[in-house]
């Protein structure tokens, strides 16, 4: 009695799917363009010159079929109709099959080992702890108490930041699939992006907007640990190298503000690099370093789409795995 439940649960879904495929059938077939075909049979009972002449006029009424798209983008905007109806087929069934096989495998096992059941994720974690042996070293490191005053949420920034960063490599990976690194495409692909793209709109408004809260948190890390004064010994490396993500950081936003390729990145990208030349002594080889020459170019967009993608993503990980390493060696110093 006690499986009477998830029997019940399994037929109604099977029920819900059958009743779910009768009804998108239906509307295909009241919506389908069959109606309007010409009846060869009954052409045929009459004579060649009137089937002729029938044959012209419905040919002649009828507008010519439409050039189709096979690019997935026009499936996914809904100028293709039907498309969600293999989808939840397979959606459904699928799911079905799923919990169906998964249940015979669950009995059976149970009954041929008289154990109770393990789950999937617990057989994976255990096999790889008796080839590695790494879940020692991982109850050292993740299970360690919090104390109440470290609860708060001023004590959280750091972890926010780093959140806001883990949203920029999704967001950024995202739009990377769409975005063309070159003058003659970059604002194209963006305005596709923009307009085309199925929530293109959306994820670089997520991308835009969580650069900026990033910057404002990182902000509000450092002066939260600078009030609190834990720059001071024993923790001098754990500041050096928040300043040092926090410049890093500030390169991400810079870097990322030519790659739209419109007048406003144009022109606010010549100012930021003649900042940069004008620094004494390392100026002028800074300027050219970061325009790849004197003059903003194409080289300079392909520097900064690389610098943005590659080089200060895999400084960032590897300074933010180190400052993670000394936080949690030394702890968080206590609230004065």
């Amino acid at each position: 009695m006690k499986y009477l439940p998830r029997r019940l649960i399994l037929v109604g879904l099977c029920v819900l799917g059958f009743a779910v495929i009768i009804v998108t059938n239906n509307a295909q077939a009241i919506s389908s363009p069959e109606n309007n075909t010409l009846n060869w049979g009954l052409v045929n009972l009459l004579t060649s010159n009137q089937a002729k002449t029938i044959s012209k006029l419905h040919t002649s009424t009828l507008p010519p079929p439409a050039k189709q798209d096979p690019c997935l983008h026009c499936h996914i905007a809904g100028e293709e109709k039907g498309l969600w109806t293999p989808t939840l087929r397979w959606a459904i069934f699928g799911t079905v099959g799923i919990i169906f096989v998964f249940g015979i495998v669950r009995e059976s096992t149970i009954w041929r080992t008289r154990a109770p059941w393990k789950s999937l994720i617990t057989r994976t974690s255990e096999w790889i702890d008796e080839r590695y042996e790494i879940s020692n070293p991982l109850n050292k490191i993740l299970s360690k108490p919090v104390p109440q005053w470290q609860r708060r949420w001023w004590y959280c920034l750091g972890g926010l930041t780093a959140f806001a960063f883990v949203i920029q490599g999704i967001t950024g990976i995202m739009l990377a699939f769409y975005y063309k690194p070159t003058p003659e495409a970059a604002y194209t692909s963006i305005i596709f992006i923009e307009n085309e793209v199925y929530l293109g709109s959306t994820i670089r408004m997520i991308h835009h907007w969580s650069a900026n809260f990033m910057i404002v948190l990182c902000i509000a890390h450092m002066l939260r640990v600078f009030i609190m004064g834990a720059f001071k010994p024993p923790r001098e490396l754990n500041w050096v190298s928040g300043v040092l993500l926090f410049i890093v950081t500030l390169a991400f936003g810079f870097t990322g503000y030519l790659l739209p390729w419109d007048q406003r990145a144009y022109w606010a990208t010549t100012v930021g690099t003649e900042i940069a030349g004008s620094l004494p002594i390392i100026g002028d080889p800074a300027l050219i370093l970061l325009r790849v020459g004197w003059n903003i170019s194409d080289l300079t967009l392909s520097r900064f789409y690389g610098l943005h993608v590659i080089v200060i993503p895999a400084i960032t990980l590897v300074m933010m795995g180190l400052h993670f390493m000394m936080v949690r060696k030394q702890g968080i110093m206590k609230p004065l």
